[in-house]
């Protein structure tokens, strides 16, 4: 059993795709809000412990025995007081010697008396704070002022919490939100889904979409598109199995029949009267297979069809060339109006030689004219050249008995055979469909109508300049 990799969902993928960004923002800005506060927060304690120590300073005078520190009890229980914080100083003179306060704390001093210089120095085993003031006047000395730091601590555990809390709890609110909500933009998204799985794969008609947004009416819309375009090809399938069924029985049956009738004879004369209804039987089967792959292969190509210039008097010229030796021998006059000067039109080639082909194949077989010559007409013309919408026409026209209006209609579908088909025995009924069909996806409009006079029959391929153009 192959083991398959679980990718995740799309509500997952959204929600993560969300999250992570917002996340990280968030991260970004509590960590400089947290660090903004805690930086103006300390700065305020340090201000704080440099009016100590700047208060200190001031109480060093200049006496009969030299420096002295004037405090008294109440006033250095005064300066060294605070309800959470441990607080100790020092004052020295210029040469090092100590004049006053805890002989145990040092710190550097700043470089000249108009600046201050605020550091970390290490007492008794504990971080403290220590901020140093140099004083000149009346003799050079410095203090140190110095305090414990679990009021700074507790203050940036608070900040932390206040900001951080709050906000990270936000974050899994809008989390759960964003699930949700996505949750129920992806719903119809998840029906269409199961929609799908549930359908039996013949059934192509159109799913019922039912989208809050229009990505997934787009989606959709192309997966009905798509079904529409499956559900023509198959169609177009079956029918052409129908076709290939129903049209074949014909010309095998009398095969089989001519060679079972055949074989029952040992007269040479019935094997070779046989033999040549055999031959004819397989060149009707070959034309009808014809006819069937380029029908299929035209409702297939409906839409891909490329279009571009072709010359309209070499394709007529080639083909009436072509089926010259039969109308001869079928003692038709074949002729051709309209090809003296060069014509060219957007259209496919093949796709214009297929329908000249069985229109004239039609003509020759069943526009025989009841009495006098038969006569078979091309013909090419330009309709309206002056204009901004030209048309050409290509055209059969033939002098036989013609065809009644309900007829032609008739003749336009698929199968269906005129009464002359059904008296002669020939054709499958598809000449005419095949050239209804390639005239729609050449863009071009196919016509029957009665020929001069009101005899015979006209077929006429209508093409615009641009058929791409409405």
């Amino acid at each position: 059993m192959v083991k398959t990799h679980k990718t995740p969902s799309l509500r997952k993928r959204l929600v993560r795709q969300v999250l992570t960004p917002l996340a990280l923002t968030w991260l970004l800005g509590t960590s400089m809000t947290v660090g903004v506060s805690y930086f103006y927060a300390a700065k305020a304690f340090d201000r704080a412990l440099l009016d100590d120590a700047m208060a200190m300073a001031s109480r060093v005078v200049l006496g009969s025995q030299g420096l002295t520190l004037e405090l008294s009890n109440q006033e250095m229980g005064s300066a060294l007081f605070d309800q959470s914080e441990r607080v100790y100083f020092s004052v020295r003179r210029l040469d090092g010697t100590f004049l006053a306060g805890h002989t145990s704390i040092k710190a550097a001093l700043p470089q000249s008396p108009s600046t201050v210089l605020f550091s970390e120095v290490i007492h008794e085993g504990q971080w403290l704070r220590a901020v140093s003031v140099l004083q000149v006047q009346p003799l050079g000395f410095s203090v140190v002022m110095a305090q414990t730091k679990g009021s700074r601590q507790a203050l940036l555990e608070k900040v932390v919490s206040l900001s951080v809390a709050p906000q990270l709890i936000l974050l899994v609110l809008m989390a759960l939100w964003l699930r949700h909500i996505i949750g129920l933009e992806l719903k119809p998204l998840d029906d269409f889904q199961q929609s799908i799985d549930r359908r039996d794969a013949r059934d192509l008609s159109p799913l019922l979409v039912r989208a809050q947004n229009t990505n997934i009416e787009r989606l959709g819309v192309a997966i009905n598109n798509l079904l529409d375009r499956l559900s023509h090809s198959m169609r177009a399938q079956r029918e052409f199995s129908g076709n290939v069924a129903h049209e074949l029985r014909t010309p095998l049956a009398g095969i089989r029949a001519s060679a079972e009738y055949a074989l029952s004879h040992t007269d040479p004369a019935v094997w070779r009267e046989q033999l040549q209804r055999i031959a004819s039987s397989e060149l009707r089967a070959d034309r009808l297979v014809e006819q069937l792959l380029a029908l299929a292969l035209a409702e297939e190509a409906d839409t891909g069809v490329p279009l571009e210039l072709v010359d309209v008097d070499a394709v007529v010229r080639d083909t009436v060339l072509r089926y010259l030796p039969r109308a001869d021998a079928a003692g038709v006059d074949l002729g051709v109006q309209g090809i003296d000067q060069p014509v060219q039109w957007v259209a496919n080639l093949a796709l214009m030689e297929g329908a000249l082909s069985n229109l004239l194949d039609n003509a020759l077989r069943y526009g025989r004219a009841p009495q006098g010559g038969s006569r078979v007409t091309v013909s090419v013309s330009v309709a309206g050249p002056d204009t901004h919408h030209p048309t050409l026409e290509l055209s059969v026209t033939d002098n036989g008995a013609g065809l009644g209006l309900q007829e032609r209609q008739h003749l336009m579908q698929r199968g269906v055979r005129g009464l002359h088909a059904e008296r002669l025995g020939q054709g499958a009924g598809l000449g005419l469909a095949i050239v209804s069909k390639f005239a729609q996806v050449m863009h071009a409009r196919f016509e029957l109508s009665p020929g001069p006079e009101g005899q015979g029959l006209c077929a006429t391929l209508s093409f615009k300049r641009d058929p791409r153009a409405s």
